[in-house]
């Protein structure tokens, strides 16, 4: 797996490391998080926490409903294994791995695609 180049550098480093980290599950599954939480920042939702900024980005349209569902379950999984929950489950490297091509796919949708389009909307007018 790789990471797009026009992913900021802090999300890319973060999903760079999850995918290092695949593994080891749990570790995976907390910077896909923290990776999820460096986009949305990187979009300006800087207040409050994760959840806030998933429903943020909703309201502000950077997310559909189904998109923000996924991005909680990733949310959500970080969060039992960073507190330790004795009540979820340890992740597999398959469920690290579905998590990390979540976070691939919100990449692609917030800032890979967007970048081809302005370098298609530039190619366009200087030709």
């Amino acid at each position: 797996m790789s990471v797009e180049e026009a992913i900021p550098e802090r999300a890319r480093a973060y999903l760079e490391q999850a995918i290092a980290s695949i593994n080891a599950p749990a570790g995976a599954a907390m910077l896909a998080a923290s990776s999820v939480d460096a986009m949305l920042k990187a979009k300006g939702l800087e207040k409050g926490n994760l959840f806030s900024r998933i429903k943020q980005a909703v309201e502000d349209n950077l997310l559909t409903e189904g998109m923000s569902q996924w991005a909680h379950e990733v949310r959500l999984e970080a969060n039992d294994q960073r507190h330790a929950d004795n009540g979820a489950s340890l992740p597999t490297s398959e469920d690290a791995r579905k998590l990390i091509e979540f976070v691939q796919a919100l990449g692609t949708f917030l800032f890979v695609l967007p970048a081809k389009v302005q370098r298609g909307i530039a190619h366009a007018k200087s030709g």
